[in-house]
């Protein structure tokens, strides 16, 4: 009996050292894809350092990994060289919050919402910067005033939708896609979006186009 006790035992322990080393591997495997990828994007830096996209990835590539100090400093040297660059603005607030200065993120966001509220598109794209960052009350505050800015347009319509999709409040969700679908009925997505949610809509079948207003097409 105690045989079969000890054998059990280390059965279990064998199935245990397994799964720690296949943890190990696949924890070494994700730092080992990250280096790779720091690597290339320093050498594309040592190419040309002026370039905000490669500064503001490898501020996510230290972001991720919570080193805070090197993932601030290159997202302000991509603000240095596009002051516009939104992802970076709201990346820097979110960093500013993991790192623990609150009170300097949240001037820092006031900031960028201030400089953005020149127009819909501007406050629309700090909004999806925002989000992104996974800092979703200042995305929605952006995404409501950039509506208040532009309400005919689709896009915005259309982001705030799958914002509260996103929350499971599928009344809001609704009204902006219907809204969003009214404005351009040429989008799939949302025609799909509002069947799912049970609303009834008919995907015109020629290529007609409508015309959005300023906030349409976002950053451009």
């Amino acid at each position: 009996m105690c045989g079969k006790w000890v054998c059990g035992i280390g059965v279990i322990c064998a199935l245990l050292a397994g799964c720690n080393r296949q943890q190990s591997r696949a924890g070494a495997i994700g730092h080992s894809t990250v280096d790779v990828r720091k690597a290339e994007v320093i050498r594309q830096l040592d190419q040309k350092w002026e370039n905000p996209a490669a500064h503001f990835e490898l501020g996510q590539l230290y972001h991720a990994s919570g080193d805070w100090a090197k993932a601030q400093y290159h997202y302000n040297i991509a603000l240095g060289f596009d002051p516009v660059h939104r992802e970076a603005q709201a990346a820097l607030v979110k960093v500013l919050f993991d790192s623990g200065d609150s009170v300097k993120a949240k001037t820092t966001a006031d900031m960028y919402v201030t400089q953005a509220s020149s127009s819909a598109s501007a406050m629309f794209d700090i909004g999806v910067g925002f989000e992104k960052q996974g800092l979703d009350d200042y995305a929605l505050s952006c995404y409501k005033q950039a509506i208040g800015m532009a309400p005919n347009s689709a896009v915005i319509n259309k982001q705030l939708g799958y914002y509260y999709l996103k929350k499971k409040n599928n009344e809001q969700a609704k009204e902006y896609l219907i809204r969003s679908f009214q404005i351009n009925a040429n989008q799939p997505d949302v025609a799909g979006e509002l069947g799912r949610l049970g609303v009834a809509v008919r995907i015109p079948r020629t290529s007609e186009t409508n015309v959005d207003n300023v906030a349409a097409q976002p950053g451009k």
